[in-house]
């Protein structure tokens, strides 16, 4: 079932002494899932992202960084459809960085490299726009984790991502 909607900020647990916590802050913001080999992952994904945004202050990145959550987790889903993918999320630097791996394999013959590396590129363009217009970098190659796969990886600057949601500082 799709997940649609926003959701509400998630409230700080109340101290034992009754008064309440703070928010957390940007800069604590490290999360990583592992989402199942399913169509509505990347709904669940986006769902995710967004609440984690809300939680640390960074709401006005989230119409950058949902989009970018989810074209890399479809790509992913497209190109992996019966494994595992994983998600990582970490802001450090006033930039959020977004991680997926996948487990499609690295092709040893050139010609089949190249060939599912243009698959990979096509499938993420929409993505390269979302990244250039937050002046964001994003890319993809090998996973360096013992189980291989695919590393796919997009970075966006608070100020940017802040823009491109028609926000101003």
């Amino acid at each position: 079932m799709p997940v649609s909607g926003s959701l509400c900020p998630i409230a700080a647990p109340d101290r034992p002494d009754g008064s309440a916590s703070a928010p957390p802050s940007p800069e604590g913001l490290s999360y990583s899932l592992t989402l199942p080999a399913a169509p509505h992952s990347p709904s669940i994904a986006r769902t995710v992202t967004r609440a984690v945004l809300t939680s640390h202050g960074l709401e006005e990145m989230a119409d950058a960084a949902i989009q970018v959550v989810g074209e890399l987790t479809a790509c992913a889903y497209r190109l992996a459809p019966f494994t595992d993918a994983y998600l990582s999320l970490r802001y450090r630097d006033d930039a959020l960085r977004v991680i997926v791996f996948d487990a499609h394999p690295c092709h040893t013959h050139p010609r089949l490299a190249a060939a599912c590396d243009a698959r990979r590129r096509a499938a993420l363009r929409l993505l390269a726009c979302v990244v250039k217009s937050c002046s964001g970098d994003w890319g993809f190659g090998d996973a360096r984790e013992p189980g291989g796969g695919t590393r796919m990886w997009a970075v966006l600057p608070r100020r940017t991502s802040r823009e491109y949601a028609g926000c101003h500082p």
